[in-house]
């Protein structure tokens, strides 16, 4: 008697958490099929001046192409300017960079980060009186954007201090690139989308961002981990700063194609989320206090179990919960019949899941053969489950993924 109500209380238990997680998906997958507020375009009487960042990190496979690709922008040359932060490239990379029209920054890091080559980027130009803008947008060393990206921005950056663009695969050459570009429009769904379509902060990416140049000249400085989108949006949140999701504005980004960029990719998710977690829960309280919703939210997201795992893990503890239900109630046991409720609450949390991430997914994709693809997801979420015993929340070094193109 003892061991059945153990077990029905770890039952209950493990049900309450994975629920909170299924249910906050389902939530957001909802909202992201509201009709989405339309904003009217900005009234600046000048064009807006942009300060584009590149940070790279031995991304010499895909930086020239990216750069290149940047300059083609349809916007007017005396309105943006391009900074390359070249941190352990080659030096025939950094001969080419340098022959471009664009400003070339070489730092000398002990331990490299993203933050620091931002904290330096802004240092740098900063000193030279020339250098006021008025945004500053954030790309990758593998990020393509349409030519009109800088137009497109300036038209909603006026009312907004921080958007984040709608960062989108651009490979689908293997099934992991495949599932890693579902995966990210799923997450643009629920933390992006579906937030901003009942008011709510957008989740930033880390790429395809942009900010007032004034607010991110003061803020950056304070960045010290390497998980440098997470901070930027608890200070965001603390600041009362609205972050606009800019759903139309597309910025293509190179997914993983192997699994063992794909498990250090996560693992460096998984910590950057831990590291996040940790550094906001002490202003919960004032938080809460204050009603500062969308700061509690963003804290929050950091404790959800990723989608991944919960896609594998709930049908799992289905299948255990099913199998016990009957080892448990057998005829010689206190109850003679099995009982349907022991297990039925995990059918339905699954079918919950299921449906909550189909319907994150954008319609355009669901014709995509994403079944066939599913093969490679249980070996992906196994290495996603081995980088939990990796994971150290004091960690500040950053993991590097290579690109191939």
């Amino acid at each position: 008697m003892m061991a059945t109500t153990i077990i029905a209380f770890i039952d209950i238990l493990l049900w309450l958490i994975i629920a909170v997680n299924v249910f906050y998906v389902l939530f957001f997958a909802l909202a992201s099929h509201l009709p989405k507020k339309t904003h009217q375009p900005s009234a600046f009487s000048l064009q807006p001046s942009f300060l584009v960042l590149f940070p790279a990190y031995h991304e010499d496979a895909v930086i020239l192409h990216s750069i290149k690709s940047f300059l083609h922008q349809d916007y007017p040359k005396d309105n943006y300017h391009v900074v390359v932060i070249s941190d352990n490239m080659t030096k025939e990379t950094n001969d080419k960079l340098a022959a471009l029209p664009i400003t070339l920054l070489q730092p000398t890091m002990e331990k490299s980060s993203k933050a620091k080559a931002l904290q330096f980027a802004i240092s740098s130009i900063s000193h030279h009186p020339s250098s006021i803008y008025d945004y500053v947008v954030i790309l990758d060393a593998d990020n393509i954007v349409a030519q009109d990206l800088l137009t497109k921005l300036s038209k909603i950056a006026k009312p907004h201090q921080a958007i984040q663009c709608h960062r989108t695969a651009k490979n689908t050459d293997n099934d992991i690139a495949a599932l890693d570009g579902f995966s990210e429009e799923i997450n643009n769904s629920l933390f992006r989308k579906g937030h901003n379509r009942i008011g709510m902060s957008s989740a930033l990416i880390g790429s395809g961002m942009c900010f007032d140049y004034d607010w991110f000249t003061t803020n950056v400085t304070k960045l010290d981990s390497a998980v440098e989108d997470r901070e930027l949006e608890a200070l965001l949140m603390k600041q009362g700063i609205y972050i606009h999701y800019a759903e139309d504005i597309f910025v293509m980004d190179e997914k993983v194609s192997n699994s063992d960029n794909f498990q250090r990719q996560r693992l460096r998710w998984m910590t950057g989320q831990i590291q996040a977690l940790f550094r906001m829960l002490p202003y919960i309280p004032k938080a809460i206090i204050t009603g500062n919703i969308n700061y509690i939210d963003k804290t929050i997201q950091q404790a959800l179990i990723p989608r991944s795992i919960l896609l594998v893990l709930t049908p799992m503890l289905c299948l255990i919960a099913t199998l016990t239900s009957y080892l448990i109630h057998q005829p010689s046991s206190i109850s003679p019949h099995p009982s349907p409720f022991f297990h039925l609450k995990w059918c339905c949390l699954f079918v919950a899941l299921c449906i909550a991430l189909y319907l994150a997914i954008p319609k355009q994709m669901r014709q995509q053969s994403l079944f066939s693809k599913l093969v490679s997801l249980p070996i992906l979420v196994w290495k996603m489950i081995l980088n939990i015993m990796k994971i150290d929340h004091n960690n500040k070094e950053f993991i590097h993924t290579t690109h191939d193109k």
